[in-house]
């Protein structure tokens, strides 16, 4: 579904006239035009202004002073209008993973869910020996000792080290010296026995703090290597939205878009990744193919009220810069091929003018005519 959103431009302010609307002795009809999506439906009304120019003629034969005509009536505005496309995402936490066992053993320590965990700060503990968290890409894959053969995964060590203080060289991917004795130093900080050796499964690596989600062990649970824990994820809050096949070229990475969070809150937020075409398959059983996007919000305060939510998001789809646009309510259908507005001029007196149609958005429509520019007043029936 499409809904459009207008942006940069004032809503036009509706006021009652107190100048007389002078209009001919004959009957006028107004043609009020109902826009759905991209399709306009022209209905006939209004007769009520034909009926008063019929009474205030009869007024001016009989000599009594006609009634002064009350009308709202709005401006034509000038400004960016902006349409914009709506789906519905899915905001929560990023990189959500399982943290596993890395080996066997009693818990006797686990995180609580909800809280935050550091770099440097113990994570969980198996046989009363604590698992740290440490910082890189990386997953561990085997244990630290000297001798061991050069690897990035060194590298990555000693820079979680230097992050913390303890290595001060220059990180490498060779296991020496330097690289024992700060694991010593960071050990004895610990209240840890001095081995200068990460046994695999000592340490955790992330790419930053993790939040502590759902635990799926207890403490005192007898657990073999891998068993799942607890859920870990970044501390960033993303949306993620399936594009459909026939949006996919509004899935474009830099994006700016609205995200309209539960509650009537919204915040601005940018498409940081589009994914490749992928089959998803309903309740129902019945497959669609989707574009995955991800969304990041430009405010990470915006939505720490929710851990995991439905929301909308709106991504422009057409776009109009330094325009003239009115309320659609403003726009009349002269003919069956030409629209117009119903300008107010300066005595009060109130002419119909025809317009050019661009972009309807966000409840008002761009146009363009000599008759009308930036400020012009024009009738806006109200419902």
């Amino acid at each position: 579904m499409t809904e459009v959103q207008h942006e940069n431009v004032p809503e036009a302010e509706v006021s009652p006239s107190d100048s007389p609307d002078v209009l001919p002795p004959r009957k006028r009809s107004r043609h009020r035009v109902l826009f759905g999506t991209l399709a306009a439906v022209v209905l006939l009304g209004g007769a009520g202004a034909g009926a008063w120019a019929v009474s205030t003629g009869a007024l001016a034969d009989s000599g009594q002073e006609a009634p002064r005509q009350q009308f709202a009536t709005g401006h034509v505005v000038r400004g960016d209008l902006e349409e914009s496309t709506s789906a519905v995402g899915t905001l929560r936490y990023e990189a959500s993973r399982t943290i596993q066992a890395g080996v066997a053993g009693t818990v006797t320590g686990l995180p609580s869910p909800g809280t935050t965990a550091s770099a440097g700060e113990s994570l969980y503990s198996i046989d009363d020996v604590p698992v740290f968290l440490l910082g890189g890409e990386r997953p561990a894959w085997r244990g630290f000792a000297s001798g061991m053969d050069d690897g990035s995964d060194v590298q990555q060590l000693e820079e979680a080290l230097s992050e913390l203080g303890f290595f001060t060289g220059e990180p490498d991917e060779q296991f020496r010296w330097a690289t024992t004795e700060a694991i010593m130093d960071w050990q004895e900080s610990h209240g840890l026995d001095r081995t200068g050796e990460l046994p695999f499964g000592s340490v955790v690596f992330a790419d930053g703090d993790l939040r502590i989600g759902t635990a799926t062990a207890n403490v005192g649970d007898h657990v073999a290597a891998e068993t799942e824990l607890f859920q870990v994820s970044g501390t960033t809050q993303i949306v993620d939205v399936d594009l459909g096949l026939s949006d996919q070229q509004l899935a474009v990475l830099d994006t700016a878009v609205v995200v309209r969070l539960p509650g009537g809150e919204q915040t601005s937020g940018t498409i940081i990744s589009v994914g490749t075409p992928t089959e998803t398959e309903s309740a129902t059983g019945e497959s669609t193919t989707v574009i995955p996007v991800v969304v990041a919000l430009d405010n990470a305060d915006a939505a720490s009220a929710f851990q995991e939510a439905s929301v909308t998001v709106d991504i422009p789809s057409q776009s109009r810069e330094d325009v003239l646009s009115v309320p659609v309510g403003a726009l009349l259908a002269l003919t069956p091929d030409q629209f117009g507005v119903e300008v107010v001029d300066s005595d009060g007196s109130t002419r119909q003018v025809p317009v050019e149609t661009g972009l309807f958005a966000g409840g008002r429509v761009e146009i363009s005519g000599d008759d009308v520019s930036e400020g012009t007043e024009v009738v806006v029936p109200s419902r």
